[in-house]
């Protein structure tokens, strides 16, 4: 899968997760809802970070760390 469409504004939640399920763990460890949620296909990474009032860079930076 293209990096490009990881770093994308526009993936939805569900199909980044599909793609990258090592990303799970972040999400987890956010105590984040987004695994499995109705709304994941709708929700960005965006989205979830104001949702939950996270750093956007810094909680992509802990998404990227799990692709290494």
């Amino acid at each position: 899968m293209p990096l490009q469409r990881f770093y994308d504004p526009d993936t939805p939640l569900n199909e980044l997760i599909a793609d990258w399920p090592e990303t799970v763990e972040v999400f987890f460890r956010h105590q984040m809802l987004c695994v499995g949620c109705l709304v994941a296909p709708f929700h960005t990474v965006t989205d979830a970070c104001k949702e939950y009032g996270l750093e956007i860079d810094a909680f992509y930076a802990e998404l990227t760390a799990t692709l290494r």
